[in-house]
């Protein structure tokens, strides 16, 4: 038989690239990208690459794993496994409550469709307020602030990058995410033609990353201090009156007393905190407020610190308020072919309820995870006493992680959904592999959402699934079905028969361009056969203007001045009578993270030719920092918080800004029990098990990686 090509959606990041898959009926031969996708256009990273290493990894799990009391692992068949996890937690829910058992879901679950669409029937089904997931560890401020201002957390403005003219990037690296929460492949020659046609882009961010190198300036900015660069642009706004509201005026509320919040923060009281020179801010203040098509873009550097929530608030607002919100080149919303927003009514779904042990709130029916381990650990009526997890490893994701392997430990039963045996699964009872990776079907729900332009793609299954493994959708209505009877979740005849196919054929014709303007023939427009036969996606137009419409706020307006800012702005206030930010002593440190584009979630190193090369799980000091320590280049260091311990080589280097280490995330396949060839050759440390549990954004309760304070000793000062 000669060789066939498979086109599909690359689904292991956010940027849903188009692949070309050339394979000859049972292995993939070579991975490409697919240049008639239009909306990747043929660009692909080392992970879409790579995605034959994960699918063919000898150590995928196929079959259910039971524990036995020794330790060791039987494989043992489906239906017997569904009945002993049913007969586990059922039995754990009657004699404890509903509450006993908890539900945490990782970053992949959001790039899965087939469990996906089944999310919401197994959480009624669990009716636990014990839900947790990656999203406290990651983009919270982001989805909290949709809510509050545009009504619903999907509500997720993206800049327009296509045709922006001025791009002004806070705490991301998109040339390495290729977005994050902007969904779009390759970032890089975007950049680059923002610059071509005339444009500008500058980074704001401690490390001198890999997308600086395609920005006309890079500015070096103290951790956890960006808050105050955002006001002091909002204060020379509305001091140089370059406010400029549009077609959003009569939507707004309280645009006054917001601007007003600013007053005290000018550029010249601020810039000894955030370290940038106030004549830099009042200048970067000017090109973007008087830039046409401008936009503000900020992710992980701005939501994972102690004032994630105040800077989301402060990003959105300052597109609102120059113009650059809903309007070409600036920060736009999509129209995706499937609409996960159906509700036109507001919703409360934020601080419904707290959690049992330090009563941190509830978001979208979810409490942070760094709440996860007390919640396990502490005795008492609503205690954490079994888990389901599904496709996360929340040992290395999570803050505190030594502490979170300690409280698994610790369960009278946990049941992990997952291919592989990690540092998270490994504490299971019972292992439930699904078909996965080239074997399943694929529609991006959620990242249509975020996507820099509007298009739909369908990637039909490759390969057929070992015999009698289970789709991961038959896991969950399997996992529904045991577990409804104890909660009283009545399960529809719809549900039975439900398919995600079936599921993603009604969301297709019943969304925007499901029919056709002014025709009442339903099967007239977009639909799962029209993605088939086109598999290399159609391209649904760029993005357009779409508020007030598509508010879903009280009155259809949005509330400038959230209630729990002045509260959340007190400190804030106390420091600009600080000369500027101090550590406590010279060998303190601020700690940020970084990614890699090799790398993304902790499974990707099962992947030998993503994992292989030099060793990038170092921590990148400064060359003043290492000079003033006297450290030299690959020296191991020892890195020390409250929580713990990690001992790794110094990277030295002059992309860092002094008084700050970076330390990637995903590492650490170091743990009792982990046998991948992968993770012996090059397992890295956990930098999450230096990172503390209890810093948090005060708002929303947002793991507040990005400026802990660490201290930095070399072996030898150790010994």
């Amino acid at each position: 038989m000669p060789n066939q090509l498979h086109h599909r959606v690359c689904n292991l990041c956010e940027a849903m690239c188009g692949l070309e898959i050339e394979h000859d009926g049972k292995r993939v031969l070579k991975v490409r990208g697919d240049k008639k996708d239009p909306f990747s256009q043929g660009f692909i990273c080392p992970k879409g690459a790579r995605i034959a290493d994960l699918h063919e990894d000898p150590n995928r799990l196929k079959k259910p794993l039971k524990k036995k009391p020794d330790g060791s692992w039987e494989e043992i068949g489906w239906e017997e496994a569904i009945t002993y996890a049913g007969e586990k937690l059922n039995g754990i829910r009657e004699a404890h409550g509903l509450d006993a058992v908890g539900f945490y879901f990782g970053n992949p679950t959001v790039h899965n469709y087939g469990f996906l669409s089944y999310m919401r029937d197994l959480r009624h089904a669990l009716k636990t307020k014990n839900v947790f997931s990656a999203t406290s560890t990651d983009q919270l401020p982001h989805q909290f602030m949709a809510h509050q201002f545009f009504g619903h957390s999907l509500r997720l403005p993206v800049p327009d990058i296509d045709r922006t003219d001025y791009f002004l990037i806070m705490g991301a690296n998109p040339s390495v995410s290729n977005g994050s929460l902007m969904s779009t492949g390759g970032v890089p020659p975007k950049l680059d033609a923002i610059r071509e046609r005339g444009g500008k882009v500058i980074v704001i961010d401690p490390r001198r990353t890999e997308t600086t190198k395609k920005a006309d300036e890079h500015h070096f900015i103290r951790p956890a201090t960006d808050v105050y660069f955002l006001l002091a642009l909002l204060h020379e706004v509305q001091r140089n009156n370059w406010v400029n509201t549009g077609h959003l005026t009569d939507s707004l509320a309280q645009l006054n007393e917001t601007l007003a919040l600013a007053e005290d923060f000018s550029p010249d009281r601020v810039t000894n905190l955030c370290g940038i020179p106030a004549g830099d801010i009042r200048r970067i203040a000017k090109e973007f407020a008087t830039t046409e098509r401008a936009v503000l873009y900020g992710r992980m550097g701005l939501s994972t610190q102690a004032h994630g929530t105040l800077c989301n608030w402060l990003l959105l607002v300052l597109n609102i308020v120059t113009g650059h919100l809903d309007r070409e080149g600036g920060a736009m919303f999509t129209t995706p072919a499937v609409d996960m927003i159906r509700s036109k009514k507001p919703r409360q779904t934020y601080g419904r309820w707290h959690s049992r042990v330090r009563s941190l709130p509830e978001s979208e029916g979810e409490l942070p995870v760094a709440a996860l381990a007390e919640e396990i650990l502490t005795p008492g009526k609503g205690q954490v006493r079994a888990m389901i997890t599904h496709a996360g490893n929340p040992v290395i994701s999570s803050p505190n992680g030594k502490q979170l392997e300690t409280a698994f430990d610790e369960l009278e039963f946990l049941v992990c959904i997952d291919v592989f045996l990690n540092e998270t699964t490994r504490h299971a009872d019972l292992i439930l592999p699904p078909a996965a990776f080239l074997e399943v079907d694929h529609y991006d729900f959620i990242f249509n959402h975020l996507a820099t332009s509007n298009n739909a793609k369908f990637s039909q299954a490759l390969f057929a699934p070992q015999k009698g493994q289970w789709y991961d959708w038959q896991i969950a209505k399997a996992m529904i079905e045991v577990l409804a009877p104890i909660s009283g979740f009545k399960l529809s005849q719809a549900f039975r028969l439900s398919t995600p196919r079936r599921l993603l054929k009604l969301g297709l014709l019943t969304g925007p361009y499901g029919k056709l303007k002014g025709v009442s023939n339903l099967f007239s427009g977009l639909s799962l056969r029209k993605l088939i036969d086109n598999p290399h996606g159609i391209h649904l137009g760029p993005l357009q203007p779409r508020l007030p419409e598509a508010l879903t706020t009280e009155g259809k307006k949005i509330r400038l001045l959230p209630d729990w800012v002045a509260e959340a702005m007190a400190p804030l206030r106390t420091a600009l009578d600080q000369a500027e930010c101090q550590l406590a002593s010279p060998d303190e440190f601020l700690l940020i993270g970084r990614r890699h584009l090799r790398s993304n979630n902790s499974w990707m190193h099962n992947s030998p030719g993503l994992a292989k090369g030099k060793n990038r799980c170092t921590v990148m000091v400064s060359e003043i920092d290492a000079d003033r320590l006297g450290l030299l280049e690959g020296q191991e260091v020892e890195v020390t918080s409250r929580t713990g311990t990690i001992t790794l080589s110094a990277e030295i280097t002059d992309e860092m800004m002094p008084g700050v280490i970076s330390i990637p995330h995903g590492f650490g396949h170091h743990r009792k029990g982990m046998k991948l060839p992968v993770a012996e050759a090059n397992p890295g440390v956990s930098v999450n098990d230096i990172t503390d549990e209890h810093l948090l954004d005060p708002v929303t309760g947002n793991a507040a990686f990005s400026g802990q304070r660490v201290r930095v000793s070399t072996a030898e000062a150790v010994g």
